[in-house]
């Protein structure tokens, strides 16, 4: 969304797919979820009336909407991508299989998961930590617009502090917005690690997979 109010930024959309592309380089294997807040948020839906199945299955639709505007984007910058979606839909994207999407990511492929878990009451961060396990990834990158986990929303506290590491169980019982309480849940029973960074800045992402001190990380 960029800084629009609403919708799809393609030149935000263009400087994740370059960020993306340069890990790639590295031979890093890439895999993406992508929520749909740009577009329609079913649990604000849900707030204000709408059956929470709906508001949740619109909101997984709007994700795949992200999907294949992310596609676009990183095949522009010659990144082969491949869309996968929990909700099945064979004319705009394959459907999620485990082994087809560890195929894909061998060949090179990043692989972008669209459609959260293909069920009402899960958000994209238990998609995520969800995805990460059946990937066997090594952890998980949260991109977002501020530089990492803070004692209170660092927008509105101009005194919040930034953690540079934190548990799983720090976080859950502090109620730090990180991920939900599933996700974060998940990622602990697993040992997976969480780092939370800026994907703004340009680099960030880079420096994120050199190991650099960048942005918060979540683990045990």
């Amino acid at each position: 969304m960029g800084d629009e109010t609403f919708g799809i930024d393609a030149e935000v959309a263009t400087l994740i797919a370059r960020e993306i592309g340069e890990i790639q380089q590295l031979g890093i294997q890439t895999s993406v979820v992508i929520g749909g807040g740009n577009i329609f948020r079913g649990l604000a839906a849900s707030a204000r009336g709408m059956d929470r199945s709906t508001a949740d299955t619109m909101g997984m639709l709007a994700t795949v909407i992200n999907a294949l505007a992310l596609q676009d984007a990183l095949e522009k910058v010659g990144v082969s991508t491949r869309v996968a979606t929990a909700i099945e839909m064979r004319a705009v994207a394959e459907p999620f299989i485990r082994r087809r999407a560890v195929r894909h990511l061998e060949k090179g492929r990043v692989v972008v998961f669209a459609a959260g878990t293909g069920n009402p009451y899960f958000t994209t961060d238990t998609a995520a930590a969800l995805r990460a396990m059946e990937m066997r990834a090594e952890v998980i990158l949260k991109g977002t617009k501020v530089d990492g986990v803070y004692t209170a929303d660092p927008m509105i506290d101009r005194d919040a502090q930034r953690f540079e590491a934190i548990s799983y169980l720090e976080v859950l019982e502090k109620g730090l917005k990180v991920m939900d309480a599933t996700a974060i849940s998940l990622c602990m029973d697993n040992k997976l690690p969480i780092v939370v960074f800026n994907l703004r800045q340009p680099g960030n992402l880079r420096r994120v997979i050199m190991g650099e001190p960048v942005g918060t990380t979540v683990r045990a």
